[in-house]
């Protein structure tokens, strides 16, 4: 088939679709292979065709050209995107050079874009123009990266608007550490002011911290409109006083929006184009080495809310936990069983999870109030080596057992056990699930001592209820909903043997 399809091209016998065909075979690396030792690494054929009078031929021997990363032809396609006049194309010569290594011809790349940047916008040809300087920003950042803002804080004498997306259902557990007497209370966690970002820092039950634009509620119109609002709005002076370093920033958009997905691309792309020019530049869009996220939610009068998340603070709340399994805690919500379950806590206690996973809620536990000793336990081998990771890079003396709880024996008594307890899945139907949860109030006893208390977080409301009233030694001290949607809640119970 390539011979044919080589000899086709040769001949002149339907360049262009002969050339596509072409592509498509080359995509299996035993073709490419098969084309490379016909051709000798001679590629001559396809240089030649850069200069053909069609400009999808032209487009098509470039893409072959790139698949095939011969160092030779890279003046060559370099050549020819330059002088390239047909917009739809030059995209295309773009991604053949990039294949290559690319870096003397920066120069190149750079000058084309900053003519790109100072042509007046035609309706005709900026989507094309538009996705050639994406292109040729990409391009560039892979060889020189762009300089970092250093984020400084909120400058003295002024404070900055907060929002702190929360749990749903425990916002009031981040309100109370935030201490502060105006507060506003959103659906999906709060909002108020404040001139201490350190201080926030250091609270681990909420899940993002995001900024709204002084000056700016909602924003309605087109992309274009839009783009051109936030280009002329307080976003950049805001911004600017938060950081250390000159404009550009870089950003990129999330759209949280019932948009189809592909008119959502198209719709970012409209928006950040006319940003970067309506700001004068100060923003550039750079959706791979972004510092900054415009995120614009829509809302159902199709207005759209922007708020800027920045990653150029440095969360390190849950740095430690790199290792993890489809069925871990998030750290967060780990964070929040904790912080709810504090008043119940006492330093330097020991502690045993049975069911430990990968140790993020011993961590956590640790993190909410200082521990002495502390215990996983887990069957799954995979699960207490990375709980052993996390461990070690948080800095714990936390001791790990691969080792079924029903089997465990300990020389002495703990203080308290917290565990994200198993629920049904495939491999656990709902009679084994209660023969679990009834052994494990058994087995429960014989580590507790007595007084010692239960943070237990599950879905399985009923079996708690249920095992609470056969075994009169667990009593029911608190509930607290976690996930309204999968009915999780963290059940906080305290066993007294004689009572």
């Amino acid at each position: 088939m390539i011979k044919e399809l080589i000899e086709k091209i040769q001949q002149g016998i339907q360049i262009r679709q002969n050339l596509i065909l072409l592509r498509k075979e080359i995509q299996d690396e035993n073709q490419k292979r098969a084309l490379a030792y016909l051709l000798g690494g001679e590629y001559d054929l396809f240089a030649e065709l850069l200069e053909n009078e069609d400009a999808k031929v032209r487009k098509n021997a470039a893409l072959i050209l790139g698949e095939m990363e011969c160092d030779e032809m890279l003046p060559d396609l370099v050549r020819a995107y330059e002088k390239e006049q047909t917009l739809f194309v030059r995209p295309d010569f773009l991604k053949a050079i990039r294949s290559y290594e690319f870096a003397p011809y920066l120069p190149v790349l750079k000058e084309r874009k900053a003519q790109i940047e100072n042509m007046e916008e035609n309706a005709e040809e900026i989507k094309h123009l538009r996705e050639e300087a994406a292109l040729l920003q990409n391009m560039i950042f892979m060889y020189e990266k762009p300089k970092k803002h250093t984020f400084t804080g909120i400058p003295a004498g002024k404070s900055a608007e907060v929002i702190l997306l929360t749990n749903r259902c425990q916002r009031e557990a981040t309100r109370k550490q935030i201490n502060l007497d105006k507060v506003t209370m959103l659906a999906g966690g709060i909002r108020f002011y404040t001139d201490e970002i350190e201080k926030i820092l250091k609270i681990r039950t909420w899940k993002e911290m995001l900024f709204p634009i002084p000056g700016i509620s909602s924003l309605e119109g087109t992309p274009e409109e839009i783009g051109s609002l936030l280009g002329g709005s307080r976003m950049t002076d805001f911004i600017a006083g938060l950081h250390k370093g000159k404009e550009p920033f870089f950003f990129r958009v999330e759209l949280k929006s019932n948009m189809p997905f592909e008119k959502k691309g198209i719709w970012i792309r409209r928006m950040a184009a006319k940003l970067e020019v309506s700001s004068g530049r100060k923003w550039k869009n750079a959706p791979e080495e972004y510092e900054i996220e415009i995120r614009l939610i829509q809302t159902k009068d199709d207005k759209f809310i922007p708020l800027l998340k920045l990653y150029t603070i440095s969360d390190e709340r849950f740095s430690y936990r790199k290792e993890y399994l489809p069925t871990s805690i998030a750290p967060v919500n780990a964070a929040l069983l904790m912080e709810l379950g504090k008043e119940y806590m006492k330093e330097d206690a020991q502690v045993l999870d049975p069911f430990c996973g990968v140790g993020t809620m011993l961590i956590e536990r640790n993190a909410a109030v200082k521990a002495r000793t502390m215990y996983g336990l887990d069957i799954l081998e995979e699960a207490v080596e990375k709980a052993r990771e996390n461990t070690k890079r948080a800095g714990l003396p936390i001791h790990y057992i691969n080792r079924n709880f029903f089997d465990f024996e300990h020389e002495y008594l703990f203080d308290e056990i917290v565990t994200n307890l198993p629920g049904k899945n495939k491999n656990r139907n709902e009679g084994q699930i209660a023969g679990l949860y009834q052994n494990f109030f058994e087995k429960a006893m014989t580590h507790l001592k007595d007084g010692g208390i239960l943070l237990l977080y599950t879905s399985e409301k009923a079996l708690i209820q249920k095992n609470c009233r056969r075994y009169p030694q667990y009593h029911f001290r608190k509930e607290y909903l976690i996930n309204e949607k999968e009915k999780k809640s963290l059940f906080i119970l305290q066993m007294y043997r004689d009572r």
